[in-house]
């Protein structure tokens, strides 16, 4: 997009003159408004010097204007500038602009350069019309900073955001977000980040080439360029990391609304009381008893972010140990995000915390959702709509740390590093953390609560080895190995329902019909994450009109079907790590009723994976026993 770019001062009279500032605007005429108010109140005599750049110049141009002016947090236009002339104006502006310009196709950065700096001075003195039309804008303009708070969006983005909650503002959006800009309640930044926004953003980036450029939204390299007809040019970067949420492009404008303030306040309770009032168990009590603690200790330090790691089994209620936490920022009057990777986990957990928290103004955020651009204290979200905030949440939990796509993928983690605000707090809940968090939590460098039992407080079933051919293997062959066979219908005999995890889609079809053949009489089917009935499955798998599911890591987690067995075959292979091997044994033994559960890793040798999954099992029971959490 293209915005203008002006230089302005204000010269009290006598020569008394002070140095230059720089402004992006939107809408010039408001700035002309807002600086007529501005001289009212600073100089009654005095006048604005304004060197008009351009109107309309590539917003990635005018921020490097601006931000090369004021390079090291120094005016180097000082007192100076008035004595330069238009062609001075216009070559300093062009030196700055010149690795832009170059690196444009042949004459074509010349040619942009000729149509949008147009150097021009005046003044801005006393009008006797000055404020005219000020007092509604001025209202508008603070309904614009309200919504915008704590977001940061691409400019159709504010547009349809403010069009659905600030109906009122209407056709003069632009104007209005122009007023806030100058008030210091939004900032323009472009999307996509020259070095002095990466350095702000506490990142080194080198300013090289283009294709280095990184997107301020998501922090992924954006090395693609393209023809745009917004700013004129014939490479204009884009990342193509958060395309999905609309395509963020060196001249995009993205709009960043001023930080919500943290809330210091205690008026949720001590951590005792807090937890006793949600009737949790004695380990779910110990581990949310101290996170609470550690969250009470951080709201007394505002210089710095705080993490917590719930280390909890599966099945451990991870949901039910965050109502106490949740419960004491609300009741301060703080704002919460919790955050999961998956839009399935998120529908399922909207009804559960409403009613733990009927009278919360709560808010659900999916691809999809058509709660979007609405605002709650108390926010769920799939981790990709991170992308739409910025420091506006006083605790960010983010759930199931270790899973797809969040665990691994740096533009959620910057997404959520961005929206927690300063001095706020992060609750990391993962049964199977990554092995950099359990080092650091081994090593006391990560405040962390161990939860080793599920809630009905009897031990996690152990993995039992089986050695089997591989699934490819007995598909080719057309026969299911007799201890196998054995073993199913053992399962199937008292009653359990059967998860049987494979590692690749395109197995499931074949071996459904190799079973169906080996257990007469039992309905068998498979999901993926590839098949459009995959939820009317679960449904009926948990109806127990399905006995046996043979499906992908796509249900390791989210998913409990009480009497539950589970059968992992190719188990050595690297599709499945450790994590996955415990997250898919976790299916089984949830249930109060049927607690034990079996668990079978099948595969034709025991790798290490197997026995470091096998081996924190057995961990997590002997510190359960240890610590007196088990009945049996």
């Amino acid at each position: 997009m293209r915005i203008g770019l002006y230089a302005i001062r204000l010269c009290a009279g006598s020569g008394n003159c002070r140095e230059w500032r720089i402004y992006l605007s939107l809408h010039l005429s408001v700035d002309w408004l807002w600086w007529r108010e501005q001289l009212r109140e600073a100089s009654p005599s005095g006048i604005w010097q304004v060197v008009m750049i351009s109107e309309a110049m590539s917003l990635s141009w005018a921020y490097r204007v601006q931000e090369e002016l004021f390079k090291d947090g120094t005016r180097t236009l000082g007192i100076e500038g008035a004595e330069r002339t238009e062609v001075q104006w216009r070559e300093m502006v062009k030196s700055l602009l010149a690795p832009l310009i170059s690196a444009e196709p042949g004459e074509q950065g010349e040619r942009m350069l000729r149509e949008c700096v147009e150097i021009r001075e005046f003044q801005i003195g006393h009008s006797v019309n000055e404020g005219c039309g000020e007092k509604p804008l001025g209202v508008l303009a603070e309904r614009a900073a309200q919504q915008l708070a704590g977001r940061q969006l691409l400019m159709p983005e504010a547009e349809a955001l403010l069009a659905e909650t600030a109906p009122e503002v209407g056709s003069e959006w632009r104007a209005a977000v122009q007023l806030a800009y100058l008030a210091g309640r939004v900032r323009y930044v472009p999307a996509l980040a020259p070095p002095q926004a990466a350095r702000s953003a506490r990142f080194v980036w080198p300013w090289v080439r283009r294709e280095q450029l990184r997107c301020r939204r998501c922090g992924s390299m954006a090395a693609q360029q393209s023809a745009c007809a917004a700013c004129g040019s014939a490479a204009c970067a884009y990342c193509e990391a958060c395309l999905a949420l609309g395509r963020s492009r060196s001249c995009a404008l993205l709009l960043e609304g001023a930080a919500l303030p943290a809330v210091r306040g205690t008026a949720g309770g001590s951590p005792t009381d807090l937890v006793g009032r949600w009737g949790l168990s004695p380990a779910q009590s110990a581990a949310t008893g101290a996170a609470l603690a550690y969250l009470a200790r951080r709201r007394e330090d505002a210089r710095a972010k705080g993490r917590f790691l719930l280390w909890a089994v599966t099945g451990a209620g991870k949901t039910e140990m965050t109502y106490p936490l949740l419960d004491y920022i609300l009741a301060s009057g703080g704002s919460v995000l919790v955050a999961t990777p998956r839009r399935d986990v998120v529908l399922e957990l909207a009804p559960r915390v409403a009613r733990a928290f009927p009278d919360t103004a709560r808010v659900t955020l999916y691809g999809g959702s058509s709660e979007r651009w609405q605002r709650g204290q108390l926010t769920l979200a799939t981790t990709h709509q991170l992308l739409r905030f910025r420091h506006a949440f006083d605790l960010v939990i983010i759930d199931e740390l270790d899973a797809f796509p969040y665990h691994n993928d740096p533009m959620l983690a910057y997404a959520a590093e961005a929206c927690c605000k300063p001095g706020g707090s992060f609750i990391y809940l993962s049964a199977t953390p990554p092995a950099q968090l359990q080092r650091e939590a081994a090593r006391g460098k990560l405040a962390h609560a161990r939860v080793p039992v599920r809630f009905h407080r009897h031990p996690l079933p152990v993995p039992i080895y089986m050695k089997l051919p591989y699934v490819a293997q007995q598909i080719k062959q057309r026969k299911l190995p007799r201890e196998l066979q054995l073993r199913l219908k053992r399962s199937l005999e008292r009653g359990a329902q059967v998860f049987l995890f494979v590692t690749r889609i395109s197995q499931i079809e074949s071996f459904v019909v190799l079973l169906r053949a080996s257990l007469p009489g039992i309905r068998v089917e498979g999901t993926s994450s590839e098949d459009p009935l995959r939820g009317e499955k679960v449904m009926s798998f948990r109806d127990r009109e399905i006995r046996l599911l043979v499906t992908t890591t796509i249900l390791e987690r989210g998913v409990t079907v009480p009497m539950s067995d589970v059968f992992i075959l190719d188990a050595n292979t690297r599709l499945f790590d450790d994590a996955s091997l415990v997250q898919m044994a976790g299916r089984a033994g949830r249930s109060k009723d049927d607690p034990a559960g079996t668990v079978i890793f099948g595969a034709p040798e025991v790798n290490r994976a197997q026995k470091i999954a096998v081996n924190q099992i057995k961990r997590m029971n002997a510190i359960a026993r240890r610590n007196g959490y088990l009945v049996d």
